[in-house]
Formats: structure tokens, sequence, C-alpha cells
């Protein structure tokens, strides 16, 4: 037990965290059991020992652990969990869960066993924490981790504390909320290098970001895909190739059937793939309106611009670029469908929006909305494309 606590020590002592992400005061941390689900590389493991710094310090009550670690082999994390209780443990932070093969009803023993302890553990975006662990439902608060958004990235590269503001108050008051952003930064100015690197937090450590983001999308597709959904490691190149042959095509919709003669494999079974690859956050899928899975996408899109940039740079079209953004920042919070004819989406079922990359050949349809690049400030209906990136 004391090296679990020297390594939780020298975490906190060298956490290096440069922005506190708002999830923190979202969470109720009060629940008893607690998962923060995310894909890879988005900063789960700084998160937690962010908690553990903000909220305990050095007190020994708190603890965190990794699955990773080979003790965790031959030893339950419930017989762990009952270790440090004993010598006073109130939370346990448990990082990447889904390492231990029998994660979900170890959790649900510790919940039974031991009351008075609190367990906040993180898991990949591929886990169903509740549809597919039945033990967990009713006991488990899940939240969701992402990678910076815009308004994050600019903070932390402009040094502002700007607030984020919901799509309501965008489209109603979006003039206003841009002139005061204004007097503080221009925005544009770094918004085509979030585009290209500043989803994920890791563009801040000094190495390279195009292969450490390589790095990250294969370890989604070997372990989160591959572990989680139980899949035999002869079926991986044919995901990893699936993969790269949709993020070539750009975003229009897939040729399921072409996939399945490239990729040598059956239309079913490239429509589950495609589905694994949304669960890793590695694609989003964009359906019309009343569509949904097992049918085929209206739009297969990446999951935000910098994989774009890493995966096919030649392939970089702006407009997908820009559409892809538009499509990841609204995803948190908004439902988003193909739009209507002369439309890119349809937001929430009733708005339509079309995403462009400058005003000089906007045709303004006063029922719509434009979300307009290369743009400081918009008017009426015209919406600064970057405005976006303040939704969270």
């Amino acid at each position: 037990m004391e090296s679990f606590f020297r390594t939780h020590d020298y975490l906190i002592e060298h956490l290096q965290a440069s922005v506190r992400r708002d999830l923190m005061d979202e969470i109720d941390w009060s629940q008893r059991m607690i998962g923060i689900k995310g894909t890879r590389g988005v900063g789960k493991t700084t998160f937690l020992l962010q908690y553990a710094r903000e909220k305990f310090g050095r007190d020994r009550s708190c603890l965190y652990i990794n699955m990773n670690n080979f003790y965790f082999q031959g030893r339950g994390i419930a017989e762990f969990a009952g270790e440090f209780h004993r010598i006073g443990g109130k939370v346990l932070l448990i990082d990447q869960v889904f390492k231990h093969p029998d994660w979900s009803s170890e959790l649900r023993k510790c919940y039974d066993l031991y009351p008075d302890l609190k367990i906040i553990f993180t898991g990949s975006s591929v886990m169903r924490l509740k549809e597919e662990n039945p033990e967990l439902n009713g006991i488990v608060s899940s939240y969701n981790l992402r990678g910076f958004s815009f308004r994050e990235f600019l903070n932390l590269k402009a040094g502002t504390s700007l607030a984020s503001h919901c799509l309501c108050d965008i489209m109603n008051h979006h003039e206003a909320i841009a002139q005061e952003i204004l007097k503080e930064v221009r925005p544009q100015e770094y918004f085509r290098e979030y585009l290209h690197h500043g989803f994920y937090p890791f563009f801040l450590e000094n190495r390279n970001f195009s292969e450490n983001l390589v790095k990250t999308m294969n370890m989604m597709m070997e372990v989160d895909i591959l572990l989680i959904k139980q899949i035999e490691l002869k079926y991986l190149t044919k995901i990893k190739k699936l993969f790269y042959l949709m993020a070539v095509e750009g975003t229009s919709a897939p040729n399921v059937s072409q996939l399945a003669l490239e990729t040598d494999t059956s239309r079913a079974t490239v429509m589950n793939y495609i589905k694994y690859l949304a669960d890793a956050r590695l694609i989003n899928m964009v359906y019309a309106k009343g569509d949904e899975f097992p049918k085929k996408p209206a739009r297969v899109m990446m999951h935000n611009p910098n994989l774009i940039y890493t995966i096919y740079p030649p392939r970089a079209d702006r407009q997908d670029v820009l559409e892809t953004f538009f499509v990841n920042t609204l995803w948190k919070d908004h439902v988003v469908h193909k739009g209507d004819k002369g439309f890119s989406f349809l937001v929430d079922g009733d708005t339509n929006f079309k995403v462009c990359t400058d005003e000089v050949r906007l045709r303004n349809n006063p029922a719509a909305w434009y979300a307009v690049d290369d743009l400081d400030l918009g008017h009426d209906n015209v919406i600064p494309l970057w405005l976006f990136g303040f939704l969270y």
C-alpha cells in the first residue's frame, strides 16, 4: 500500500495541468460512485489527479491507482479497496478501470461492502457503463470529458478567462458576445491553430503532435475497440483500413458495399466497425432525421479536425475541416442531423445551419442560420464560425 501512496504523491507533486476543465464544477462529487469516460488522449488521468490535488492535497484519505499496475493481475479491486478502507481511506481514484477483467462486478462489491468509500474511475468512451454492465445500474453517475474546446484552447494560448455560452444565447446575442470577446482577443488569430492541433491536450507536450496523435489513434483501435469489444486481433488491420478509407473519402455518405469489398468483409461487419469507430470518438455518424443505426449514415466525418490533418494532410479540404469542427462542438449537448436541401446540418430537429468558408457567396435564407469562417463579427442570422467553439 505504501508504494501506491508514494506514486500518488509523486504524480500530484509533478502534475502539470495548464487548464482547469469546466467538468470539475459540473460533477456532483457527493455521489458514491462516479464514472468519467472520454476518448483516449483528452486528459482523463490529469483530470483525476487535478481533483485529488485540489480537494485533498497530501491527505491520505484519497488515493490514485492505475489498473495498468501488474499488482492487479493477482488482486481484485474490492480486495484492495477493503485494505485502503481499513486504514482510513475515503476516496479511491481508479484510472483505466476496464483493464481489470472483472471491473464491473468488482466495483459493485466495493459499493455494497464499503458504503462510506467513494470511488471515482475513468474509462474509455467505447464503454457502455449501464447498458453492458447491469450490476452498475442505479449506482454509478456517468460523465464525459471531451477534448479542449476552442474557448479552452484560446484561454490557454491567449491568457484569457472567457466564459462559455449556450447555443440559444449565441444565436440570439452573438453580436454582443463577439464584441465582448474581441475587446480581449482576436479569436481568428488562433482558430487555424486550434483546427490543426488544439483538441487534444498533448499539444502542450514537448513532442511531435502528429506522431503522438497517430500513436493515440492506434491505441484507440488496438485497446479501446479490440479489448473492450472483445474482437480478435486478426481483424485489426480491417478496422484500420476501413478508418483510413473513410478519412480519405471525406465527409460523404459511406459506400458500404465498396468498403466491404476493399476490406474483404461483409456489409454488416463494415457497419459494426463504423459503429465501433464512432464509439471510440474517431468518427461521427450524421444521420438524416428519423434514421439511426444500423441504417447507413448520411455522412461519416472525422470526430474532430485534428484527425483530418494527421491522417492524410493532402485531403484536408477546408470545407470538410470547418464542417467537422461545427459538428464536433455541437455534438456535446445537441442532436445533429443532415441538413435540409441546401443546408449543412439540422440541429435539434428544427434549425438548419449552413457552414460557409466566407460570406461573399452566401445566399441568405432568413429562415436558416449561417456559420461563417473568416469573420470576426456577425450580423442577424450570420454567426462567426469560431464562436461555436464557446459552447463548452
